[in-house]
């Protein structure tokens, strides 16, 4: 019963985050503003948990104090630029495209901790590093050569891979958290010096004019985005990890693509072309051989 608890919640998850994907493409159609929608996303999801992990904030703040510039990494990089680059990058790319750049964060992570000499690298790891980064050279170029050759790249795919990058720093840099806190709370303390970042980018598209419109869609659009994929998904995704291991739990991420590509095609008519599967291939060969043990002879 346990197990099939955690799959039904990692199922949610993934289910939620793929949403999120679409929903930014509708956005898009709805003229709202990217770097809006991030600053209000995460507006509501701070006023959202505020009842729940205030209490707790209080009793960190000396912990919150002492590890501040670590918290601007992990805002800036995660509230800040992975979301506003994800929310841009639909502007321009297929939400085909963005959600399988998300199948290479794993290595993604790997790089960065190896840039940055946080954890050690093995063959294997730098190997699946190497075939996954084929792999998003596969989908940013089409398997054109010339679109490599003239560097003519789409401007959402440059975005998706700052957005992986980012998203690699904020995965890399939270394993330097030193003390305890609940998985909500850090959430809230994160998505509140993300919003320092988001405050600028939100006031410069009002100077801009770029004003969001009110109707029912954006209030449909921005309830979605801040509460499914927000805290519904880490909520399911910690909740399935500790029954199931993260291990375990891992290999459901490539539901993200999946139900990405599936709401793709029956909402916006998009086609999962043969440059997809090579480069979704190449990337998912490249997350398992990164994750592959060496073992003592």
């Amino acid at each position: 019963m346990q197990n099939t608890k955690a799959y039904i919640m990692l199922v949610c998850a993934t289910l939620f985050w793929a949403g999120n994907f679409t929903l930014a493409k509708l956005a898009y159609l709805e003229n709202i503003p990217p770097n809006s929608l991030a600053f209000l996303r995460w507006c509501l999801v701070w006023i959202i948990l505020l009842p729940f992990t205030y209490k707790e904030i209080l009793k960190l703040k000396n912990q919150i104090k002492g590890n501040l510039s670590l918290f601007l990494i992990l805002g800036s990089t995660s509230v800040c630029i992975f979301t506003s680059f994800t929310y841009n990058a639909l502007n321009y790319t297929q939400v085909i495209n963005a959600s399988l750049f998300n199948t290479a964060i794993p290595v993604t992570i790997i790089l960065v901790c190896f840039l940055l000499k946080i954890e050690k690298t093995n063959f294997f790891q730098i190997s699946g590093l190497i075939i996954s980064v084929l792999g998003i050279l596969a989908i940013i170029t089409k398997l054109d050569l010339n679109i490599l050759l003239t560097l003519n790249f789409n401007k959402g795919d440059l975005f998706m891979v700052g957005a992986i990058i980012a998203w690699g720093i904020y995965s890399a840099y939270l394993r330097k958290r030193t003390f305890a806190v609940s998985l909500l709370a850090l959430v809230h303390i994160i998505c509140t010096f993300g919003l320092i970042f988001l405050l600028p980018l939100f006031i410069l598209d009002m100077t801009q004019g770029k004003i969001i419109e009110m109707s029912s869609n954006f209030f449909y659009i921005l309830a979605y985005v801040a509460i499914f994929p927000s805290i519904g998904s880490y909520y399911c995704w910690a909740g399935a990890v500790s029954i199931i291991g993260a291990n375990r739990a891992g290999i459901f991420l490539s539901l993200i693509p999946l139900f990405s590509t599936l709401m793709a095609i029956f909402f916006y008519n998009e086609q999962f072309q043969f440059f997809h599967l090579i480069g979704a291939i190449l990337i998912i060969l490249g997350l398992f051989l990164s994750n592959k043990e060496i073992k003592n002879a």
